[in-house]
């Protein structure tokens, strides 16, 4: 929704269970609301639905969908992306909602437990730290100046969803010495003995947004998501892309 130059209006849920508790409820839906008022949009309903003998007890299934909204001729597309655009970065909260099958793995190997001690936190806290959520923020931005394109860095990390955004010709070229890997991202390469190439394809390394704008843009453009709070980074530039060549490189 917020990629494509819209505002989320609502949201709706689906839990289900097989025997409900109350008090699970209660707190998972707590923290759709509060998600809800982070995006500012409206939780308007849902269903809680109880499945005897379909779930184990204590488990639960959680979906949802959201609906916004924008004029047609506002969209965001990323057909205007060109060479010599500016790619910054929105700093993540953590691991968001991707990459939890190999940090399992190297949580394993490296014989962690959640409550040992990380820098001050509980390794748990750290790992699942809540998705940081950047409507109020891009939305500020996107009524001040032209976004030319958005990604969020999910699964397939920086690599494979920065070329959702790019037309064809385009290759985003992005600087490995613009942010510093947080030290989440730090301990699972060094544990998981994970190489670069392989950390930017399953992590989000620490870059939770990718927006691309033009460059007379860019200073203004990051003084004011650092205004609504946002760590923000200057990754890269927008290139022409070679013949045969990845649509995103890391350099």
């Amino acid at each position: 929704i917020l990629v494509q130059g819209a505002e989320p209006l609502f949201f709706l849920d689906y839990f289900a269970c097989g025997k409900l508790s109350v008090d699970t409820a209660a707190t998972v839906v707590g923290g759709i609301a509060l998600g809800c008022e982070l995006a500012g949009c409206a939780l308007i309903g849902g269903e809680t639905a109880e499945m005897p003998g379909m779930y184990p007890e204590g488990e639960y299934d959680l979906a949802g969908f959201a609906v916004g909204a924008v004029e047609k001729s506002t969209m965001i597309t990323g057909a205007t992306i060109s060479p010599g655009d500016v790619i910054l970065g929105l700093a993540s909260s953590g691991a968001h909602s991707n990459g939890y099958s190999l940090v399992r793995k190297i949580i394993d190997r490296a014989g962690a437990k959640p409550t040992d001690d990380f820098h001050g936190r509980s390794l748990s806290d750290v790992v699942m730290a809540p998705t940081r959520i950047y409507v109020k923020s891009m939305l500020a931005l996107m009524s001040k100046m032209t976004v030319k394109g958005m990604a969020h860095i999910t699964g397939g990390g920086l690599v494979e969803n920065v070329p959702r955004v790019l037309p064809e010709n385009t290759q985003a070229v992005l600087h490995r010495d613009a942010w510093q890997l947080p030290q989440l991202f730090q301990w699972l390469q060094k544990e998981g003995g994970v190489e670069d190439a392989e950390m930017h394809r399953v992590f989000n390394c620490g870059i939770g947004m990718v927006v691309i704008l033009n460059a007379a843009d860019a200073a203004a453009a990051k003084a004011q998501l650092e205004s609504t709070g946002e760590t923000v980074y200057q990754l890269g530039e927008v290139a022409a892309r070679p013949a045969g060549a990845h649509q995103t490189i890391v350099i």
